[in-house]
């Protein structure tokens, strides 16, 4: 039997679909999840808490992180990358990072630096929700350090606010449907609310899409400094020990792709010339035929390649891993999930001991000797599981 592996889930340390740590691996237990990787934006302040909690539920934990990047290149030629909004815009996650974290200067500096930043547009973004609840008359306001104390731990992201802001209009409007329904359509600017009022996750995917993305009334535009280029990122994710991993978009509901990853061999090749040796998808959002042919090409190309589901919205989904309608992982897909997962856990594990892991300290993956990585991740992951 092939383990289980879930490699990509974001926990209330970013923003998550679960209210406390613990209930993501809850979740992983009760739906047979073996393996298990924390992958939070920003922050490895929840990888001790994984840890120990994954090991006392016989999970075996993996430690990520999530960067958003920029590579100015592809900006300037307009390509798409794996944001299909935003040309140059690269999302990357390091995986099998150390545990417990060590991150020396300048990178932990840097890594403080894009907090902060981000921190900063969502406390701005609040400010510009409290001047349009004023210029509305709602008779309450929302409070940022109230969601900084009690709703996040460390970064607050956009969704933490549109759920703030959810919150604050139920509470005031004593949980009346029809009150609250016409205010939100209000501040809407007349725009119908297309989800039931106690379909909390759709409310505040309206609240965000409706006024905190661009063109809404509280959007503010993302400062450059919060985008590290991909080669800073890379090298903050190899200094805290872990390995750079391209996530993979792939196909969209109508099956198109962006610029970049149209070509799998040549992004492969490209990916490759930047560093980066590993790859992941978020299985929900592609067609199982697009799942077989990119992670099939890239695991035979050397690449180790993992699966997750996020949980980075509001909406609450299984952590077994499904692909886009509902459909169950293949023998093969589940076989390279494994496979990925294994790798990671022998790169983090050598890591911890002071040996050099599957990606060294200059960013060169032992792609040849992938195989004895798989080996040893997968005792390590038997012994615990």
């Amino acid at each position: 039997m092939i383990p289980n592996v879930n490699a990509h889930l974001h926990t209330p340390y970013s923003f998550s679909a679960f209210e406390n740590l613990t209930d993501a691996l809850e979740t992983a237990a009760d739906e047979n999840v073996k393996v298990v990787g924390i992958n939070d934006f920003y922050s490895m302040d929840g990888y001790e808490e994984w840890d120990r909690e994954a090991r006392k539920r016989h999970l075996y934990p993996l430690f990520n992180i999530e960067f958003i990047s920029l590579q100015k290149e592809d900006q300037d030629n307009g390509i798409r990358v794996n944001d299909p909004n935003n040309p140059g815009r690269t999302y990357i996650s390091g995986k099998g990072l150390s545990c417990p974290p060590a991150l020396k200067e300048p990178y932990a500096s840097q890594l403080a630096g894009v907090r902060a930043e981000s921190n900063a547009q969502v406390r701005e973004m609040c400010d510009r929700v409290n001047l349009l609840l004023n210029a509305y008359e709602a008779g309450f306001n929302v409070d940022f350090e109230n969601i900084e104390n009690c709703m996040a731990k460390g970064l607050v992201r956009e969704r933490h606010l549109a759920k703030a802001l959810r919150m604050y209009t139920y509470i005031h409007f004593k949980n009346e449907p029809v009150e609250i329904k016409r205010f939100l359509e209000k501040i809407f600017s007349d725009k119908t609310l297309k989800s039931d009022i106690f379909d909390y996750a759709g409310v505040e995917n309206e609240i965000r899409g409706n006024l905190l993305k661009a063109g809404g009334a509280a959007f503010v535009p993302e400062d450059p400094k919060a985008f590290l280029p991909l080669g800073d990122v890379c090298r903050i994710i190899i200094a805290a020990g872990g390995i750079p991993t391209y996530p993979f978009l792939g196909d969209d509901a109508k099956g198109g792709f962006t610029d970049f990853e149209q070509d799998v061999e040549k992004a492969a090749e490209t990916l490759k010339r930047r560093g980066i040796h590993a790859a992941e998808f978020i299985t929900t959002r592609n067609s199982a035929e697009v799942l077989e042919r990119y992670a099939g090409y890239l695991h035979d190309n050397g690449f180790a390649v993992t699966f997750g589901t996020e949980h980075n919205t509001p909406a609450m989904e299984p952590v077994l891993l499904h692909t886009r309608g509902n459909a169950p992982l293949t023998e093969r897909l589940r076989q390279i999930n494994y496979d990925g997962a294994c790798v990671i856990a022998a790169h983090q594990e050598l890591v911890r001991n002071g040996k050099t892991g599957y990606v060294d300290a200059d960013g060169n993956a032992d792609v040849d000797h992938r195989d004895r990585y798989i080996k040893k991740g997968g005792e390590l992951i038997r012994n615990t599981i």
